[in-house]
């Protein structure tokens, strides 16, 4: 796992004088892992370390207040897990705020680039913009890298299947339920994390008994049943059955996320799980009868336990 830093405060000389590659990086995708290969590449050279700057809000979540606040793709730790597992010695998820924002592109560039992190190796995309109002491109951060002996890398955007990979493109096909999809530009699948809160007991006493997670700090899927694994309650990811959405059947309106594991005994209550989202099984639906939709759960649990050992 990369060191996860959330303040430039007394950054420690090790992480100085490196590469670095500044984005909101909200989901570690198949683009992402170019950047920072190429970016190890460059860190290497000038003898130092591999970092990523992010922020956390996000920009968009200062600069307009008043919009929905978008969920997102993933969370920090998780977010610096990833980049660890791709070489990078540290990610920075710099606190944003009004100030921060409203710095220039050559006070960005001075005070965050040079200054604060000493880069000597930097790795962007040809749409990266910094400082306010997104006033500095590409040929600008050029210009002021070759200026200040600082070598910058230009990494070309990486297609599937004609489209730019992109963190937008992710959100839109997990919006979608379209997980298949998704987890093919994700290094790893997508993964929900959430703590085991009390439901209605109705799964148990049905003979399906769930795991109902709380406080979930990503997006969603579609509401509908996907086939998953959930990580961290045995030594190998356990194979599970994920309903996303009401329970029609009951009368019941209110979305939830319930993760029934098959096979599995003993309470969950109070711990936080992982859950991999592999594949969409079928949509929400409202059964005439309880024998009716346990008949459906058993065929749900039998091909949600193959799609997630397959």
């Amino acid at each position: 796992m990369s060191r996860l830093l959330l303040t430039l405060d007394d950054l420690p000389p090790a992480l100085r004088g490196g590469g670095v590659a500044i984005g909101n990086f909200d989901a570690v995708h198949v683009g992402h892992a170019a950047l920072v290969r190429l970016l190890t590449q460059l860190a290497h050279r000038v003898g130092g370390p591999a970092l990523v700057f992010t922020f956390d809000p996000p920009p968009g979540a200062i600069l307009y207040p008043d919009r929905p606040r978008i969920k997102p793709l993933t969370w920090l730790t998780r977010r610096a897990e990833l980049f660890g597992k791709l070489g990078v010695e540290a990610m920075i998820a710099y606190p944003t705020d009004r100030h921060f924002l409203q710095l220039s592109a050559r006070e960005f560039f001075d005070q965050i680039i040079v200054q604060a992190l000493a880069a000597r190796a930097m790795v962007e995309g040809p749409n990266f913009h910094f400082g306010r109002g997104r006033q500095g491109d590409m040929a600008l951060l050029q210009q002021w890298c070759h200026e200040a002996k600082i070598e910058l890398s230009e990494i070309a955007l990486v297609d599937s299947d004609s489209s730019v990979v992109s963190s937008t493109r992710i959100r839109e096909l997990v919006t979608l339920g379209k997980l298949e999809i998704a987890n093919q530009l994700l290094l790893e699948p997508y993964r929900l994390v959430g703590e085991v809160v009390s439901g209605a007991q109705r799964g148990r006493l049905i003979g399906f008994p769930t795991a109902n997670l709380g406080s979930i700090p990503v997006l969603l899927p579609a509401l509908g049943v996907y086939a998953g694994r959930v990580l961290g309650v045995d030594s190998s990811p356990w194979p599970a059955a994920i309903h996303i959405g009401p329970n029609p059947t009951f009368g019941e309106n209110e979305p939830k996320v319930e993760v029934h594991l098959a096979g599995w005994q003993g309470s969950l209550y109070g711990r936080q799980l992982e859950v991999e989202v592999l594949h969409h099984v079928r949509e929400i639906q409202k059964f005439p009868s309880v024998d009716e939709l346990k008949a459906q759960l058993h065929r749900d649990v039998e091909k949600c336990v193959q799609l997630a050992q397959a």
